[in-house]
């Protein structure tokens, strides 16, 4: 099920800003003020078990990009699949994902908002209407804002801000055409998030 809760509630959890609500997090932070966790009075005693850290690690990278775990899983076996270093493999899946791009583009402040587009029909992969915010891109794939969504109060607004984007050098945006293309598929060294990925191989491989 998922987390309908206070999202600050997670980042204080895992003790790490998670930026799910992107930029506002930069400006007005809980953890700033409340650095322990929910229900702790006061800052933990000894040192967490290999478990807890290997534990905290994944749940950490699961929350960044807003996936259930069973899902989660499966992208890990996925990963374990595919050639080269599993963590890296995995991170990169995520990274392909629909709803990451368009928040990396530019398109949305946060990885939730950019689910709920996605979810809401206001993009066209390769001409074609996607709504399924786990779809992976490929090198090449050019995302675009249906017509019919353009008229909308949202855009409007996000093509009057700066254009401030998040996106990396394996994908470049167009604001005012509201395209963004795929350059190429990401690499571990695009991928800039405060994960030590091996942790959750090492997790899921105990």
């Amino acid at each position: 099920m998922r987390y309908t809760g206070p999202v600050c509630k997670l980042c204080r959890r895992e003790q790490n800003k998670l930026f799910l609500k992107g930029d506002k997090c930069l400006a007005k932070c809980t953890l700033d003020k409340r650095p322990t966790p929910p229900g702790a009075a006061r800052p933990q005693r000894g040192k967490p078990s290999a478990y807890a850290i290997r534990l905290r690690e994944k749940q950490k990278l699961r929350r960044i990009y807003g996936i259930l775990e069973t899902q989660f899983r499966r992208y890990f076996r996925e990963a374990l699949k595919g050639r080269g270093v599993t963590g890296a493999q995995l991170l990169i899946l995520l990274e392909r994902r629909l709803d990451n791009v368009v928040y990396r583009a530019g398109f949305a402040p946060s990885r939730p908002a950019a689910r709920q587009l996605v979810t809401h029909a206001h993009f066209y992969v390769n001409g074609h209407p996607v709504d399924i915010p786990s779809y992976l891109v490929k090198a090449g794939d050019k995302i675009t804002v249906r017509e019919s969504c353009r008229a909308s109060v949202y855009w409007k607004q996000m093509l009057e801000e700066k254009a401030d984007t998040s996106a990396s050098r394996w994908l470049s945006a167009d604001r005012p055409a509201l395209l963004a293309t795929v350059q190429s598929l990401p690499t571990r060294e695009d991928i800039e998030i405060p994960i030590k990925e091996q942790l959750v191989v090492e997790f899921y491989s105990r």
